[in-house]
């Protein structure tokens, strides 16, 4: 995998704060864009839905296939929900709050929990000591050796590509986030958000099957709902689960060094690269989270060198798959045959 080494680029490493300045400069929306950009996903979502629908109501069956846009563009509204969390899609704090709010019915995220989760996540990325906000679970070599041939067991299980990629994405969005967990005692705010999207999404629900149908809807927006988590949860896993990604602890973690490099670049085509909203572009949107999705290809078409920091592509990614503990001695992530042969 290429990257670029700190020394490299300019104003890495006492200089970070010189990258946070620049990137302060595209951190203003222009609304109309994102008006704009909100509009062509929500439509197409709605319009694919509604055609798979009609195919499947005249029993054309072969229509189910159109799930795999409208999961692509529901996927997208989970980002744009994902730019309103961070208050960088319109900049209106009441108004990005209400748009993430809306879209969280649709995307089975509460958005209010999940902005607190996802914050502690950007807080806290790449650092050994804060693991577990909002993270996939990471062992080191060293913890996992520690465990019981259970929890070794369970722990394989977790990062096994069915499970993670596969149930993973059923548990996380169709029944963990109907509770706050992780936030049981941290106030009103995560259960108003999770029982207030709850009750948005029995709302919808029941409206569309009486107007569709209980069998059809199942039919049809549970694999759109499944497919864009299992697109989603793929995404955060190989910007963060690279090989050449950074972890450090205690006083040696710093946050810039950290979201430089250990958030990956993940080079995608046009297309995917538009409906994923740029979100690739992950070691910049660590910098600045306050950057607009529409605008992280202008920081890359600005400051080219960022384009290789990080940088996987689509086939390197695959083999991401297998990186599961991290390894302090050789700072970087390993498989678990690699940790067998170092045993």
């Amino acid at each position: 995998m290429k990257t670029t080494s700190a020394k490299t680029l300019p104003a890495i490493g006492s200089g970070d704060r010189p990258w946070l300045k620049i990137l302060s400069s595209y951190r203003k929306p222009h609304r109309g864009r994102s008006a704009f950009e909100l509009a062509v996903t929500v439509i197409p979502f709605a319009f694919f839905w509604a055609l798979t629908w009609a195919a499947v109501h005249y029993g054309y069956w072969w229509g189910l296939i159109l799930i795999v846009p409208a999961a692509g563009f529901l996927l997208r509204l989970f980002m744009i929900q994902h730019d309103c969390g961070h208050g960088s899609f319109f900049a209106h704090r009441h108004t990005d709050d209400w748009t993430g709010r809306v879209i969280g019915v649709l995307t089975l995220t509460p958005y209010d929990y999940w902005r607190r989760t996802h914050a502690l996540h950007h807080a806290s990325a790449g650092n050994l000591d804060e693991r577990g906000d909002g993270d996939i679970t990471t062992l080191t070599v060293a913890e996992y050796r520690a465990l019981s041939r259970w929890g070794r067991l369970g722990y394989r299980l977790y990062r096994h590509p069915a499970v993670m990629f596969g149930i993973g994405p059923i548990w996380l969005f169709i029944f963990k986030q109907r509770l706050p967990f992780g936030m049981m005692r941290s106030g009103l705010e995560p259960w108003v958000s999770t029982m207030a999207t709850n009750l948005g999404i029995a709302v919808l629900a029941i409206v569309l099957m009486w107007l569709v149908g209980v069998g059809p809807f199942l039919l049809i927006h549970l694999p759109i709902v499944t497919l864009a988590g299992a697109a989603g949860i793929w995404l955060f896993y190989v910007q963060h689960q690279f090989e050449e990604t950074h972890w450090s602890s205690g006083p040696e973690w710093q946050f810039a060094e950290a979201a430089l490099h250990g958030s990956s670049h993940y080079v995608l085509p046009g297309v995917l690269r538009w409906m994923t909203g740029n979100i690739g572009i992950h070691h910049v949107h660590h910098l600045s989270s306050r950057v607009p999705c529409y605008r992280l290809p202008e920081v890359l078409k600005d400051y080219p060198e960022l384009g290789d920091v990080g940088r996987i592509t689509i086939m390197e990614s695959l083999r991401c798959v297998d990186l599961v503990l991290w390894d302090e001695h050789r700072r970087k992530l390993i498989s678990f045959r690699e940790a067998k042969k170092l045993a």
